[in-house]
C-alpha cells in the first residue's frame, strides 16, 4: 500500500485507531494517578506503562486495516456524487430526478 494518509472523517480500522490514542493515554494517566494517590504504586514506578499504551495504540495503527479508507483529498465519485454533512465523506452518486411532465394529461396523478 501507498499513499496512506490519515483522514479524521475515515470510517477505516487504522484512522479510528489513530483517533483513539489520545483518549487512551488520558485514562492511563488517570490510573497511573488514582494507583499513585491511593498509594498502590508510586508514579514514578508506573509511568512506563505509558510507553506500553503509546506502543500498543502506534502498532494497532499502523497495522490495523484500511478496508473502505477514505483519502482526505478524495474528489466525488463521476456522475452526481453529493456531500454527506454527518460523515463528512462522499455519498454513492444520487440519481437524477424523474422528469416533470410537460403537460396535464401527461400527469397521471392530475383527475380533470
Amino acid at each position: 500500500m501507498s499513499g496512506y494518509t490519515r483522514n479524521r472523517h475515515c470510517p477505516c480500522a487504522r484512522c479510528r485507531a489513530h483517533g483513539l490514542m489520545g483518549a487512551a493515554l488520558v485514562i492511563t494517566v488517570g490510573v497511573l494517578f488514582l494507583l499513585d494517590t491511593n498509594g498502590v504504586i508510586a508514579f514514578h514506578q508506573s509511568w512506563p506503562v505509558l510507553l506500553l499504551v503509546v506502543g500498543a495504540f502506534i502498532f494497532m495503527s499502523r497495522t490495523a486495516s484500511t478496508e473502505n479508507h477514505v483519502e482526505p483529498w478524495s474528489s466525488p465519485a463521476p456522475g452526481n456524487a453529493q456531500m454527506n454533512p454527518q460523515q463528512g465523506m462522499w455519498d454513492a452518486p444520487v440519481p437524477p430526478p424523474p422528469p416533470r411532465p410537460t403537460s396535464p394529461d401527461q400527469n397521471s396523478q392530475v383527475k380533470p
